[in-house]
């Protein structure tokens, strides 16, 4: 899933380096549990395939068949209240002689009588060349003054984090009866880059007064009487919408979700549809009706899994995949590494002893099952090249002065590996500490992950 990332590092191979070490396998014998909680009922337009661009045409559109050229091209599903706007694709040029930039358009309409008012809550979006290049980051760098990305989906993820609204973004956008409105119309620009490839990551939280229908579209970039480029209008996206098929290239077809694929042959597919899920919120506590978590014993660990999917559950068989409502044939079942959805974990932590207890708390990528074949994680060492996961956490305690500590922190993981410690609390003997860690899973990153607890021996 590691899209905009995989095809840059692809184009830019140059001479081949010497093979690294192979990856050896190591275990950490410990528990893996489900994650409490659940998805909220908030709905997701989430806009990820074609990743790749190649042709001008609809992404995603929820409006109805009726009176469009290629009815399939649309889902029919309106949207109210509280809604999410995701949308995720790469441009490479068309030729070497066409380095014309695509613009991706967010279209809405009011069927309604009444005016609707869209209220933009948060909201970010950024390219990866030059707002958020995939540069080589440590695994673990404090991000306390939000200026730390790798990638645009990170950069995005960090803003919402915040409760950001990039300035571009108007607080309210008001859509009259029966009319048509641009809630976004930006380009993925190739021309100066070398290759020509580029990638844009947007996420807008939004609240609609009442139901609108919202299609995500591409088109090339219009040419002025100067021969420069500019957006295409509020018509021209209207038209397309209207006389538009869906855009290519098709990215592959998933593999049914009935567990008889090999692990290694399994096609989860690109998003584009409406999922049911944007917050995942959890009182992570020993048991559902316990109003604390035990810490492990010392030299013990356990992980609660995180954004667990089909064929990869860790042993906990829970899947935390948003479902999709409404999707195109050729795309994915459900909203596999729920790019986008925040993540809200509080742990209420209890040290039982009648010791002191030094607990440290991390976020993990460990090597990806479904049924632990081991009694524990696996972990690579050395590490291989791949990079799984890019963003940042956000995680609130009270430290060992009894002061309240937020910490943001960017973490760059690779598949395997173990995580440096978030915090580290030194309990006193039945001592009781709430600790909340909270993210946004990050595009271009590949689930699952876990949380982890562990004690020093």
């Amino acid at each position: 899933m590691n899209g905009i990332a995989a095809i840059l590092s692809l184009l830019l191979a140059q001479t081949p380096a010497p093979p690294p070490p192979s990856p050896q396998e190591t275990v950490r014998l410990q528990e893996v549990r489900a994650l409490p909680g659940q998805l909220d009922d908030v709905l997701v337009f989430n806009s990820n395939s074609p990743e790749l661009i190649g042709t001008e045409g609809i992404l995603l559109s929820t409006f109805p068949a009726d009176g469009k050229q290629y009815p399939t091209a649309h889902l029919n599903l309106a949207l109210q209240g509280r809604f999410d706007i995701f949308a995720h694709h790469v441009f490479r040029a068309l030729s070497p002689e066409d380095l014309r930039s695509v613009y991706l358009g967010v279209v809405a309409y009011n069927p309604g009588i009444e005016p609707v008012t869209i209220e933009v809550l948060q909201a970010a979006s950024y390219l990866s060349q030059p707002d958020a290049p995939f540069i080589d980051l440590p695994s673990s760098v404090d991000n306390a003054a939000g200026n730390v990305y790798a990638g645009p989906g990170s950069r995005v993820m960090n803003d919402v984090l915040r409760g950001q609204r990039q300035t571009m973004f108007p607080p309210t956008i008001v859509i009259p009866p029966q009319s048509y409105q641009l809630l976004l119309n930006l380009p993925i620009p190739v021309a100066t880059l070398d290759p020509p490839l580029n990638g844009r990551s947007t996420l807008m939280r939004v609240r609609s007064s009442g139901p609108v229908y919202v299609a995500s579209l591409a088109l090339m970039a219009r040419d002025t009487d100067e021969g420069s480029e500019r957006a295409p209008d509020l018509a021209e996206w209207q038209a397309l919408l209207e006389t538009g098929d869906l855009a290519g290239p098709r990215d592959r077809p998933p593999t049914l979700l009935d567990n008889t694929a090999p692990i290694n042959e399994i096609i989860y597919g690109r998003v584009a549809g409406v999922a049911q899920g944007s917050r995942w919120q959890a009182q992570v506590t020993d048991r559902p009706t316990n109003a604390e978590l035990t810490i492990p014993e010392p030299g013990r660990a356990f992980s609660y899994g995180l954004s667990t999917l089909v064929r990869g559950r860790l042993g906990t068989e829970q899947v935390q995949t948003a479902p999709l409502l409404v999707r195109y044939p050729d795309t994915a079942y459900q909203a596999h590494g729920n790019y986008g959805i925040q993540y809200d974990l509080t742990l209420p932590l209890h040290n039982p002893s009648t010791e002191a207890r030094t607990v440290t708390i991390a976020l993990e990528t460990p090597i990806k099952e479904d049924i632990l074949t081991e009694a524990g994680l696996r972990f690579f060492d050395p590490l291989p090249t791949q990079t799984f996961f890019r963003g940042t956490v956000r995680i609130r305690f009270t430290d060992d002065r009894g002061l309240p500590q937020t910490r943001y922190v960017h973490l760059v993981q690779r598949r395997g590996q173990m995580g440096d410690a978030l915090a580290v609390l030194n309990l006193a003997a039945g001592e009781r500490r709430l600790v909340e860690v909270s993210f946004l899973y990050p595009p271009d990153s590949t689930p699952p992950q876990v949380l982890t607890l562990q004690t020093l021996p």
